[in-house]
């Protein structure tokens, strides 16, 4: 980490603001922590926020001002609800019922499980729960169920049902803006960076189209290359049912939980539902169009009606640790955004593009930007790195802001797909043993293929018919 800040402090321009070279060199030494993970982001990014002000290159009240910032605690808001979703047991049962209704066949089963893990990132960041913490345990004990473990069996059933699963859960990310904790800190950097503003509603109907496209072609596909042996689960459907009857009727807190849930989300839709947010503001509401706020009340809400304890919230520790680090890397990349340095990166790249078409400048960036991911273990650490930077870069080629902002937004999400360390869900998948690495990656890689072709192909003309460029 010192190395690479230090190289990186040295090679940077003489002739920018006056702190551009030490915040640099932070700004790089932060970037090689959360990629190569010494210690947690939580840990790494207040180390950076520290050494940003020993240095001098941002004061302290400048270098804190990004724990004050309403989107860091919608972050923490919607992690403190997917603690409640977990200590509920809504997720599971949710899990169970899409299980009951689709999973007569192997393909409906892992579509029963995508469902699943689509509705909870509506409003649940933390893909590590839904995925990991929800979605892995089912996975494994349906697949063993069938006898399918890793090793000789594991192509009897486990083997798809992991590759579908994770391979669905980059496009679940990249659905909403609460797919997975960076999407806040990408449309923080969007705003700070080109001034365009990424809602939750315009965030979720430009990515609707291409999400239901790919999620109606991949899981074929991989069904196709990478058969299971399986291929009807009449069992699984009562195995659900079994689960379910064990879960009992659902309780208060699972039913105060699903209206909670069910409100937050209507709120942050509201600002792309015509005539609502005018209601809201006749009605002295206007809070309500607060990302933050309506968060933080849903937050209010699980506490008062006990659906989430106190100690659930001090105990959370992933939410806190998420905190801590999205509040550091939002300051510090829109710092060193102020400097100067993200524009002279984006003339200089720009300047090797100069006389080409925006839309081939645009495809041939997007493309460097979405398989530069093979060299990142998370979403976090890549867009942070690079997205203000690239952003700058299709905005200078000519890219209408609003497109380019978006797409960068949906490559950060889909190239997670590309590796077995691409998110956090990913190592705890691959660990389970039913996956090669080398199948893992091949399979990755045709995904991502046809991930791009959709998004960027069917996803542009959607965005142009919506009015998005």
């Amino acid at each position: 980490m010192l190395v690479v800040g230090g190289a990186v402090w040295a090679l940077c321009p003489t002739d920018l603001a006056a702190n551009a070279r030490p915040l640099a060199g932070v700004f790089a030494a932060v970037i090689a922590g959360l990629i190569l993970q010494p210690a947690p982001g939580g840990l790494v990014a207040l180390l950076g926020i520290i050494a940003a002000t020993v240095t001098g290159a941002l004061s302290p009240k400048s270098a804190l001002a990004g724990y004050g910032d309403p989107t860091v605690w919608l972050v923490l808001a919607a992690c403190l609800m997917a603690r409640a979703m977990t200590r509920t047991g809504f997720g599971r049962r949710l899990a169970f019922w899409f299980i009951r209704a689709l999973g007569r066949r192997t393909l409906g089963l892992g579509y029963a499980l995508v469902a699943s893990d689509v509705v909870l990132a509506a409003a649940i960041p933390s893909n590590g729960a839904r995925a990991g913490g929800v979605l892995f345990p089912i996975v494994k004990s349906v697949a063993e169920a069938y006898d399918s473990r890793p090793g000789a069996t594991a192509r009897r059933l486990g083997a798809f049902l992991v590759v579908m699963v994770y391979q669905c859960e980059v496009i679940a990310c990249a659905l909403f803006l609460t797919g997975q904790a960076s999407n806040v800190l990408i449309a923080k950097l969007a705003k700070t960076t080109a001034n365009v503003d990424l809602t939750y509603g315009g965030w979720f109907i430009g990515g609707i189209v291409p999400a239901l496209v790919s999620l109606a072609i991949v899981p074929p596909l991989l069904y196709r290359l990478f058969p299971p042996e399986i291929k009807q689960t009449p069992a699984a459907p009562r195995l659900a049912q079994e689960e379910l009857d064990r879960l009992g009727p659902a309780s208060r807190d699972e039913r105060v939980l699903a209206g909670v849930f069910l409100l937050v989300i209507a709120l942050w839709l509201a600002p792309a539902i015509p005539g609502a947010a005018a209601l809201l503001r006749d009605l002295g509401l206007e809070c309500l169009l607060n990302y933050a706020v309506v968060a933080l009340i849903g937050v209010g809400a699980l506490l008062l009606t006990g659906a989430l304890t106190w100690e659930d919230v001090t105990g959370e520790r992933f939410a806190w640790d998420v905190f801590l680090w999205y509040g550091g890397l939002a300051r510090l990349a829109e710092a060193l955004g102020e400097t100067g340095l993200t524009e002279r990166f984006a003339q200089t790249v720009a300047g090797q593009a100069a006389g080409w078409a925006w839309p081939l400048a645009g495809l041939a960036l997007l493309a460097a930007y979405f398989y530069a991911h093979y060299a990142f273990a998370s979403i976090t650490a890549h867009a942070t790195a690079m997205y203000a930077p690239f952003l700058v870069v299709l905005l200078t080629a000519g890219t209408p802001p609003l497109l380019g902002a978006l797409a960068l937004a949906y490559a950060s999400n889909l190239c997670a797909g590309l590796t077995h360390y691409g998110t956090t869900p990913a190592p705890i998948y691959f660990a389970a043993g039913y996956v090669s690495q080398r199948a893992w990656w091949r399979l990755g890689l045709l995904a991502s293929l046809i991930n791009l072709v959709v998004w960027l192909g069917l996803g542009a003309l959607w965005w142009k018919a919506l009015g998005y460029w």
